[in-house]
């Protein structure tokens, strides 16, 4: 992937989705492997887990965007998650709003930072 940036990949509901390929997202790896996953009632959560642990070992991906109530049901998958890149960030859905506290990544973040450290 020499000269080209990562892309962006999404789990999500399928107005998230749709919405994010609409501005211009999606796209197919050389194995014709799509970066996008679009959750419907009948996904199962290993579908969902395999998908995201796949994202995160493809070398063309940096970002990783879930919704959130999608991240609730492969939290422990997403804890997991150590390395910066690439970067998981949860988002929230039209039916679903983001929670802070549900966040795992924010609470990661906000223990390495004291409160003398944002003054």
């Amino acid at each position: 992937m020499a000269g080209r940036g990562k892309l962006i990949a999404v789990i999500g509901d399928e107005d998230t989705v749709t919405g994010f390929l609409l501005g211009g997202i999606g796209e197919l790896n050389k194995n014709r492997q799509p970066n996008f996953l679009v959750v419907e009632k009948d996904t199962t959560i290993n579908e969902i887990e395999d998908t995201f642990r796949q994202f995160l070992n493809r070398d063309d991906i940096g970002i990783i965007l879930i919704n959130q109530y999608i991240a609730e049901m492969v939290r422990h998958a997403l804890d997991a998650h150590q390395r910066s890149i690439p970067a998981v960030l949860e988002i929230p859905s039209k039916e679903h709003p983001y929670d802070a506290a549900k966040d795992s990544i924010l609470r990661r973040a906000r223990g390495m930072f004291t409160a003398e450290d944002l003054r």
